[in-house]
């Protein structure tokens, strides 16, 4: 063979072998740096569940962190089926808008014309539901829900109870969250449809998308691959409270995987389940939640990082905390299901950094602590109030409580719950339940005069008082 040809022909594979590389050594980058984040969370306890990210159409991680059930060292994976709680939400709003393609309702009805005896019914449309603007009280929110979720309930039974209390604010006034408007939702899907809501999900979402692991959630059924729910009390996992799922319904009652709701995702940028119009009205920002966020159909819109739109939905219900992130714009999909719900950790933040970390935004890797013995009297030394400093009261004007309770080092501040803090050195505490840490800097002579409170990458000074 001529040897320039055989020159052309090597210099071409050593391109192309360069340019396969280099997108593999991207590819795996990105992995890498995602599963690092995760999984230092995990390794410090503050994670369990199974997380997605898939970016322009390829999954870039699917993986399970810490375990499905503690008891028996069941580990999470991509195929474990996590509660999903208001994530149920996207899933009501899709098929109210399947039945108003067939026409039988419209998102403009009086719900009155579903719920004759309903207070107000004349002036609450289903749109209003959707969107968290009836002033319906939210049921959760009752003195008496503890009793409520556990025990079964009829849809009818729950709009009984609900109807019952106190509008919050006149129809249409302003948007505040609220599961009623969803059960309300729940009711009508069944009513208009003639067919229990969990047929119609299955029949009209789940089945045509190929979800075969998802669907609403029963305690009785054996479920493959089930998660078992914990809560974060005391800085201890413990089985989380019962909730029998007849209550939440079409407010948070179905179950998934992080892979089946990457395909519920892509289905979002189809039509396979409603026209481009009714998608448009889905993910329309109707009203606003705050100066940055609004809430649409089901979902949450806003920016973030500046530039990049965010669709996004975050879900709660006993032993189980969710998010979904969709960035459209940017073909970026992250999904985070956990089944721990610790009050000090969000899977949102977490569903956020992990975006960060796609665009190639500042993030946070959680710092591995280890506690160590100190003198009790070093306990004493830091017992006291801190106020937070003028220079930091856009984070949160407040004060800083510390207290020694049973030899334990307690901290409680602004927006905080109570939490245990542990030594790491003789100035350097750090909590178990959430990624923060406290210093506590003295004086010349030894006495401890003011402390700093690290979260998030924010450093707070308190002077003590």
């Amino acid at each position: 063979m001529d040897t320039k040809k055989v020159s052309l022909i090597l210099s071409a594979a050593i391109v192309f072998l360069i340019g396969a590389w280099s997108l593999y050594d991207s590819k795996y980058s990105l992995a890498a740096k995602l599963d690092a984040y995760i999984t230092a969370y995990a390794e410090q306890g503050l994670f369990s569940g199974s997380v997605l990210v898939a970016k322009d159409g390829k999954i870039v991680l699917c993986k399970g962190y810490g375990m499905a059930n503690y008891e028996h060292d069941i580990a999470n994976t991509a195929q474990t089926i996590f509660r999903l709680g208001s994530l149920s939400k996207q899933f009501t709003a899709m098929a109210i808008m399947q039945l108003q393609e067939k026409g039988l309702l419209n998102v403009n009805d009086a719900i009155s014309k579903y719920i004759p005896d309903y207070p107000k019914g004349d002036t609450i449309t289903i749109h209003h539901l959707l969107t968290h603007t009836a002033g319906i009280a939210n049921f959760t929110d009752f003195p008496e829900y503890s009793k409520i979720k556990i025990e079964s309930h009829t849809l009818e039974q729950l709009i009984e109870i609900i109807k019952n209390k106190p509008f919050d604010f006149s129809p249409g006034a302003k948007y505040q969250y609220s599961n009623s408007g969803y059960i309300l939702l729940s009711y009508i899907i069944e009513k208009v449809s003639g067919k229990t809501y969990e047929a119609v999900i299955k029949e009209n979402i789940f089945i045509p998308l190929g979800m075969y692991n998802s669907g609403y959630d029963h305690a009785s059924p054996m479920l493959k691959n089930r998660a078992s729910g914990y809560s974060m009390r005391n800085d201890e996992i413990v089985n989380a409270d019962y909730v029998d799922m007849s209550v939440p319904s079409g407010a948070g009652a179905l179950y998934s995987t992080v892979i089946d709701m990457y395909l519920w995702d892509r289905a979002l940028y189809s039509t396979k389940l409603v026209s481009k119009e009714s998608l448009a009205a889905i993910f329309k920002p109707q009203v606003p939640i705050n100066s940055t966020t609004s809430y649409a159909y089901g979902w949450c819109v806003a920016k973030v990082f500046s530039q990049h739109t965010i669709i996004e939905h975050a879900g709660e219900v006993d032993g189980f905390s969710t998010d979904i992130c969709r960035y459209p714009d940017d073909n970026l999909c992250v999904v985070v299901l956990s089944n721990v719900d610790n009050p000090a950790v969000r899977v949102v933040k977490i569903s956020l950094q992990l975006a960060a970390i796609v665009f190639g935004e500042k993030y946070i890797l959680p710092k591995k602590h280890v506690a160590i013995e100190v003198r009790p009297e070093l306990y004493d030394q830091c017992v006291g109030q801190y106020k937070l400093s003028t220079a930091d009261k856009e984070k949160g004007e407040g004060v800083i409580t510390i207290t020694k309770e049973n030899n334990m080092l307690m901290a409680q501040g602004s927006g905080i719950e109570k939490l245990r803090i542990y030594p790491e050195s003789e100035t350097d505490f750090f909590a178990k339940s959430v990624d923060a840490q406290v210093s506590f800097v003295k004086d010349q002579i030894g006495t401890v005069i003011q402390l700093i409170w690290h979260q998030d990458g924010v450093d707070q000074v308190a002077q003590r008082v």
